[in-house]
This record gives structure tokens, sequence and C-alpha cells, in this order.
């Protein structure tokens, strides 16, 4: 087993810790609830270092840390009180899933961890992780069906997230190109669901567009895809559920936007 010095683990956590932040919201629903379990995975490896097992990579341990202290307190989402309508709608859903099914579609489409390290953090076999997926990705993309609103200045890209919605079933309202263009299109037919990157064709913010429109339409689903996460993953202000980097994979859009679908999760964000 490999040694690592605790200072080097204390570097470890901290730059991987977005990363898990990233993945409890998304588990969660929203961003108190997520941090709240990811900070009691920081308080238990300070308590007993030994859970976070240094012979694994550092991103697998802390997620194995993580996924120890969220099973041991029985993974109930409805252990933290919902905040919102969307949040107690969202743990209603989470109760029909079939056990472990989220937390492994998760890990792997969004966090990117191949099946043999889902496995190791779930402490479930390769070939069940690969199950539990494959479950997951079934039932929520049969949950539920919505109008999704895309706002991507880069016509490619939004013609291919257009094409991957469309493949789930969902409708596409429109495509914005700009902040005023998302707005506009909001109004003329409400979305159930918004995928937006941050950077628009007229130098315009899509978190300021999503903020408008959620502002004006209340709340509903979000979903960032952008190639500047480290734009909202700062830890300083609300921050998104659903988040994807650029460049993405076609997965990854699947299950961030059957995910978001089901869940019904999101939170402005601040300026």
């Amino acid at each position: 087993m490999n040694t690592i010095k605790s200072d080097d683990v204390s570097r470890a956590i901290g730059s991987e810790l977005p990363y898990l932040r990233r993945y409890a919201r998304a588990l969660t629903g929203s961003q108190k609830s997520g941090d709240t379990y990811a900070l009691a995975t920081l308080e238990a490896i300070l308590a007993d270092p030994e859970i976070f097992e240094r012979g694994l990579e550092p991103k697998v341990a802390l997620f194995k840390a993580f996924n120890s202290i969220w099973t041991s307190s029985g993974a109930q989402i409805g252990d933290v009180e919902p905040t919102s309508s969307i949040e107690a709608r969202a743990q209603s859903r989470l109760a029909g899933l079939t056990r472990n099914t989220r937390e492994a579609l998760l890990l792997h489409s969004i966090e990117g961890f191949a099946p043999e390290d889902i496995g190791e953090i779930m402490n479930v076999s390769a070939e069940e992780a690969a199950e539990l997926v494959a479950i997951a990705r079934d039932e929520m993309s049969k949950s539920i069906a919505g109008r999704v609103l895309i706002i991507e200045d880069e016509a490619i890209i939004a013609v291919d997230i257009s094409a991957i919605v469309q493949g789930l079933g969902h409708g596409v309202t429109g495509i914005a190109r700009t902040r005023k263009g998302a707005v506009d299109l909001a109004r003329s037919e409400a979305p159930d669901l918004i995928l937006a990157d941050i950077q628009l064709a007229d130098k315009s913010s899509g978190v300021d567009a999503v903020n408008d429109i959620l502002a004006e339409l209340g709340e509903r689903p979000v979903v960032f895809i952008t190639a500047f996460p480290e734009r909202l993953l700062t830890g300083e202000r609300p921050e998104p559920a659903f988040l994807i980097s650029k460049p993405y994979s076609e997965e990854q859009v699947r299950s961030a936007v059957s995910q978001a679908m089901f869940f019904a999760s999101t939170e402005t964000l601040g300026a």
C-alpha cells in the first residue's frame, strides 16, 4: 500500500473537493443537503484518517469515504428536511428507484468513474456497478418527458445537444445564442428544463440568462454545459446541481438531462 503524508492527503482532498460537492449536490438535489454530507465526510476523515484509503487514487478514496458516510446514514434524502417544493417532489420520486442505482449512474456519467472504480467506491463488483448504471439510466429516462430550452451560441454544439435531448423523448422549445434571445424564447414557451452554456455569442452570460428566466417563470431544473466549470464550482455562491464540462460526451448529456428532469433540482446563481 502506498504511503501518503498528511499534507499530501490534504492537498489531494482539496483538489478533489469541488467534484465531491458537485456529486453530493446532484445526489441529494440541493447545495445545502449535498454540502451537509460532504462536510460530514471531511469531519469523519479528520476524526479517523484511515477512512481515506491511501492505497487508492485520491478521488476514489475521497468518494469511497463519502459513500461510507452516505450509506451509514441510510442514504435517505428525506433525512434532510426539504427546503422547497422541488426538493420534496424529488424525494418522492427517488423512493421509486432501484436501490443504489442513482449513485452508480452519477459516479459513472457525471464524475467519469469506470465500473471498477465505482465498484471500489460502493463496495460491489465492477459487473454489479455496470448493471446498476444501466438500470438507473433506463428508469430515469422513462420517467418524465418535457420541453427543453437550449442556450448555446455554437451552432454545431447546439444541434448536437438538441438531437441528444430529442433522442430521450423530450421536445426542444428553441435554441438561443444570447441572454436576450433566451429570455424571449422562455417567455414564448415556458421550458421544463434549461440547458445552458455560460459564455454566449454577444459576450452575455448564460448564468444571467438562466437567472432572468427563473426569476420570471419560477423554479425549474437547469443543466450547465461549459468549458469553464471553475467559474461555477467556486463554493462562494449557490451552485448548479448539474454541471457538465466541455468537451462532453453524449452519455454525460443524456444522464444529466434525465437526472435533472427526474430530480427537478435547480438553484439560482447569484451574481
